[in-house]
């Protein structure tokens, strides 16, 4: 748990500070902050084999170290034999300490082992949320 806290501890300290002053902010309260990171994978062929999703499943679980669930169709689709309420993904969110633990993990250590590494997109959309694909 003394990496997850060295995350948050180096931004409360030293970068909420940087961007104080930086923008401009009367309180600290206007500094943007972290609440979740939700990660989730689509998984469209798990319409025709049902265990799938249990590997899936099985998988985020061991990345994330929180137990992940399943997604499920919201409506009926006849071109992809699609039915209402049928796993078609797997997601989990991240909240606090883990989020923390989770992103220092893909920051330090995953991220620079991606062959040819050129940086990450600014995928934004406008409402706070971004994208990493």
């Amino acid at each position: 748990m003394s990496n997850t806290a060295s995350l948050k501890n180096e931004y409360k300290e030293r970068i909420v500070p940087i961007l104080i002053e930086q923008f401009g902010y009367k309180s600290r309260m206007q500094v943007p902050v972290l609440k979740k990171i939700v990660i989730n994978q689509g998984l469209g062929i798990a319409t025709a084999d049902k265990k799938i999703i249990d590997v899936a499943i099985a998988e985020l679980t061991a990345i994330t170290g929180q137990k992940a669930v399943a997604t499920v169709s919201k409506k009926d689709i006849s071109n992809f034999k699609l039915r209402k309420k049928m796993p078609i993904g797997v997601m989990v969110t991240l909240r606090r300490e883990q989020m923390y633990e989770f992103l220092e993990r893909l920051i330090r250590i995953a991220l620079p082992r991606i062959r040819d590494f050129k940086g990450i997109e600014s995928k934004f959309d406008g409402r706070g949320n971004y994208t990493l694909g």
